[in-house]
């Protein structure tokens, strides 16, 4: 492998995008364990196209993009395991909320709504609100143009506010 600069630089940058990737990752795979993975997976293809990075790209896209592709092709291997968030398992409906314990109530009931969402507009709020990338760095790592990035956000989102509108009644319990 022959690396430019640029791949040298790119191997030494690597380290500061993990914990956005992984929080990605868990986004598009629902399991820590599986996400772990991936984002493993996805750094040992980056790091062996090191030598095919690209000065004028930003490495930070290219390596979401890489992650993306990565879950994308070995989607139907993650299918079967997808879950729900494991720590969403232990809120029990017969548990009583005390004041500050409502706001983490509600934090997950959003990731709960989130997770009915389809994984195109999972992604796409992913992306866009958690990682703060630009409609155009979005488009590009999900390959698709930014009006399709702009719709899926836009239904999205409209889906979201419905979605945590209804309060069921066991989250009632819960917090009251």
């Amino acid at each position: 492998m022959w690396l430019n600069q640029r791949g040298f630089e790119m191997l030494e940058d690597l380290p500061e995008h993990v914990t956005s990737l992984r929080r990605y990752a868990i986004v598009l795979c629902r399991d820590h364990h599986d996400a772990d993975d991936l984002v493993q997976e996805s750094l040992a293809k980056a790091i062996a196209a090191a030598d095919t990075f690209d000065d004028g790209r930003d490495l930070r896209v290219w390596l979401f993009t890489i992650l993306h592709n990565t879950f994308v092709s070995s989607k139907r291997q993650y299918a079967h395991r997808t879950r729900a968030a494991a720590f969403l398992d232990a809120i029990s409906t017969e548990a009583v909320a005390l004041p500050e314990q409502e706001k983490r109530v509600e934090a997950h009931h959003t990731v709960r709504m989130l997770s009915r969402l389809s994984p195109d507009q999972q992604a796409a709020i992913n992306l866009v609100a958690i990682e703060g990338m630009s409609y155009d760095e979005a488009a590009e790592v999900l390959g698709v143009p930014v009006g399709t990035l702009m719709s899926r956000l836009a239904r999205g989102r409209e889906r979201l506010r419905r979605l945590l509108d209804e309060k069921p009644s066991n989250l009632l319990k819960i917090v009251r």
